[in-house]
């Protein structure tokens, strides 16, 4: 009888589906990448036939977890008694057994050992199905390798180089999840982006949970690293995730700066624009020390450069001039970009025990308002380069993203191709082009 090593997952049909951020979309792209080393075919959306699920879960606000829960149960439908259904993530550590058994998860990873999930998989499809839960702790750990051999579900390489979060933000459950920070070897990530380059990668994104502080535990930083894959000459283009502002300091400014490949885009998180705020979301830095930043990194890069943001409205204790002050910070620091999200209730963390909880009503109304001044922003961003002449990765469909992450259509161009066009303007935020020969 064959081992189920040897027959492999040819002809099996497996759905993969990424909840949350960047880091999650790494791991969710080792997994894919995994399983179709093993033959298996990769499927983003749920139909009849597929074998096996694989779900990385999020459990950044509670609405999160029930996002989650629902399409576990969906999925766990679909599957039918027979297919295999692997759960792994921010909502899986935290996850009680009995919960995880009702909803009719087989494996139970959290945010280790999900190096083993594709072995179990295969293993589980030819020899049946059986629950596991294969979750270690957290708070001790050492760098959990998950290499990506190729791009799978996107056209961009995310590439996880760190994880972990030392940081405590009042608000926030994922340090409990994540674990205490830990740094992926430097040699390991040069290695990686070599190999996805040979295989066509043109863009590379480098992803943490708390990104800024990369090295720290290994005796290097991130601005090493990035002189390190500048020397990569047929690297097209270089991103970073989301970075704490206090992290942006004059080294890795620098390093930025003499990067030929870096793209004008940096995520800095403001979450609120109110210093008291900020001070109960223990968040490390004030409004003018968040607008100093901005203003150094233009700078520094250009004053081109596209400053994108998080911010969370709500926070309890946050008053209506609060609020206003928030607005301001977003205008007075020239934002494009903006995520808005509304103040959620983790349980665990001090926010949630706080007495001063911001109504529903009053929550729905501020993030309204801060969407709609984040969509000004942008715009007004993107217009700037009506005329202009601009570089577009193409993901799909003529659509891609420029250099400074704004989302362009061309009238022409190949998936993964960077064709060079002229701006003719630009509708909801996205730009039309038109390629130059």
């Amino acid at each position: 009888m064959q081992s189920s090593q040897s027959m492999g997952l040819k002809g099996k049909k497996i759905y993969v589906h990424v909840f949350g951020c960047r880091t999650s979309l790494c791991e969710g792209e080792y997994i894919a990448g995994s399983l179709m080393a093993r033959g298996a075919e990769i499927s983003e959306s749920l139909s009849e036939g597929i074998s096996a699920g694989v779900i990385i879960t999020c459990s950044v606000t509670r609405e999160a977890d029930a996002k989650c829960r629902k399409l576990i149960r969906r999925v766990r439908r679909i599957l039918g008694s027979e297919g295999v259904l692997a759960v792994c993530g921010c909502w899986s550590q935290s996850v009680n057994e009995s919960t995880a058994r009702e909803l009719g998860i087989d494996i139970l990873a959290g945010n280790r050992g999900k190096d083993v999930l594709p072995e179990m998989i295969e293993a589980m499809i030819h020899e049946g199905r059986k629950f596991a839960d294969v979750r270690t702790q957290i708070d001790s750990w050492e760098w959990e390798e998950l290499a990506i051999n190729q791009t799978v579900m996107h056209s961009r390489a995310f590439i996880k180089i760190q994880d972990g979060c030392n940081h405590f933000c009042t608000y926030c459950i994922i340090p409990f999840l994540r674990g205490r920070p830990v740094s992926r070897p430097k040699e390991n990530v040069i290695a990686e982006i070599e190999r996805l380059i040979q295989k066509g990668t043109k863009e590379i994104v480098l992803t943490g949970i708390h990104l800024g502080i990369y090295g720290k535990d290994i005796s290097t930083s991130l601005a090493e690293l990035i002189r390190e894959v500048s020397k990569i000459h047929e690297l097209h283009r270089l991103r970073l995730g989301s970075l704490e502002p206090f992290c942006l300091d004059d080294n890795l400014l620098d390093s930025l700066c003499e990067c030929e490949s870096f793209c004008h885009h940096l995520h800095l998180p403001l979450q609120s624009g109110d210093d008291s705020v900020l001070s109960s979301m223990r968040r490390g830095y004030t409004s003018d020390e968040f607008i100093r930043v901005c203003d150094k990194a233009r700078s520094v890069l250009g004053d081109d450069l596209h400053i994108s943001s998080d911010i969370l409205v709500g926070f309890p204790g946050e008053s209506d001039s609060a609020f206003i002050n928030t607005l301001n910070v977003m205008k007075r620091a020239g934002l494009g970009r903006v995520h808005v999200f509304p103040y959620s209730k983790r349980e665990g963390t001090i926010a949630a025990s706080m007495t001063n909880q911001i109504p529903h009503d009053v929550k729905t109304a501020r993030t309204s308002q801060a969407i709609s001044l984040g969509h000004e922003l942008y715009d007004e961003y993107v217009n700037r380069f009506v005329n202009s002449d601009v570089e577009i990765l193409i993901e799909s469909n003529n659509t891609g993203h420029t250099r400074h992450y704004m989302e362009a259509e061309c009238d022409e161009g190949n998936d993964n191709e960077i064709v060079k066009a002229k701006v003719k303007g630009a509708v909801n935020g996205r730009l039309k082009c038109m390629r130059r020969n």
